[in-house]
């Protein structure tokens, strides 16, 4: 759904008494709804098994005013904060994409690198799968793995810390 018909809905709501509007359109559908809940945006699209559609929260401070003038209030995982990990100082080794973190080559194998071994500058330390490639994660100093930032399995985000090398 385009932006600026949400921003007209947006301010269609604000304009009226309304306190919820639900539109679909096609395979897409916006609810906005104020007096204390989260303006929401879900699109719903024809994906492959295990995968779901994205749902999306505006920030409170976007938000419409309440019927009394006075701002919406902000919801409890709005106002949540994730806590900061503690990451051990040294060389980070990061995902060089979005994918499928896998320690291993294959379940039944021991993992590429564990907490404390030495590593040397182009030693495979896991595989990402992403889009059914398998791309092999090398270090990029040598060294002693510190810290081991993910989990086998876990999917991972461009740029994430992986390992720490000191």
């Amino acid at each position: 759904m385009d932006i600026r018909k949400i921003k007209k809905l947006i301010e269609l709501l604000e304009e009226s008494s309304l306190t919820e509007i639900e539109i679909v359109e096609g395979e897409e559908s916006v609810r906005l709804s104020r007096g204390g809940m989260a303006i929401q945006s879900h699109v719903q699209t024809q994906m492959p098994p295990g995968v779901q559609a994205a749902a999306w929260s505006a920030p409170a401070s976007s938000m419409p005013p309440d019927m009394t003038g006075q701002p919406a209030a902000v919801t409890a995982d709005a106002a949540a904060v994730p806590e900061e990990e503690t990451v051990p100082e040294g060389e980070l080794v990061r995902a060089p994409m979005v994918g499928t973190f896998y320690a291993s080559p294959s379940p039944e194998t021991d993992a590429f690198v564990a907490l404390g071994q030495k590593v040397s500058e182009g030693e495979t330390m896991c595989i990402i799968e992403a889009m059914k490639m398998f791309n092999q994660i090398e270090a990029e100093s040598s060294g002693t793995v510190v810290a081991i930032l993910v989990e086998n399995g876990q999917p991972v985000e461009f740029d994430q810390p992986l390992f720490v090398i000191r």
